[in-house]
């Protein structure tokens, strides 16, 4: 187990990671839409992908595979990814730890963006409790049916 798979360059001893297992996991069922592994051959591996530890140990699933192109976007994840890192970057701005490109716009655009949407926040909190029309929660009860403010 401490060797590397014939053909691999990945260090033994690295753990894998759940994203790691994904892209496993979405080449071999690329690898089985495109004819390249039979339905049995599949599960087999995919049965044996979540007791994998270790880099060289999924390398050893896909090493008879073509690679598969990883530029693609495979779902929310890469999504999710992004707007974490545009987020720790805009706080390492907010906080001094990073400086900026031109000082002090970026700071002013996110102090403003944040307190739109405070703003916006606040609002629907104010309307909820006070009711969305004229007269309040009063004008939407079953009770202004029987008085003629059905609406």
């Amino acid at each position: 187990m401490s060797e590397n798979a014939p053909g691999s360059t990945v260090p033994a001893g690295i753990r894998c990671s759940d994203a790691e297992r994904e892209e496993v996991r979405a080449a071999l069922y690329a690898a089985a839409g495109e004819g390249r592994l039979r339905m049995d051959e599949v599960e087999e591996r995919l049965g044996r992908l979540e007791e994998l530890r270790f880099r060289h140990e999924l390398a050893e699933l896909t090493a008879d595979l073509p690679e598969v192109e990883s530029d693609t976007a495979v779902g929310w994840r890469q999504i999710l990814t992004a707007a974490r890192v545009a987020f720790a970057a805009d706080l390492a701005v907010l906080r001094g730890r990073t400086p900026e490109a031109t000082p002090g716009r970026r700071r002013l655009l996110i102090v403003l963006t944040a307190l739109i949407g405070l703003l916006i926040a606040a609002a629907i909190v104010v309307a909820a409790v006070h009711g969305f029309g004229a007269d309040g929660f009063e004008g939407h009860g079953p009770e202004a049916i029987e008085h003629g403010h059905d609406g």
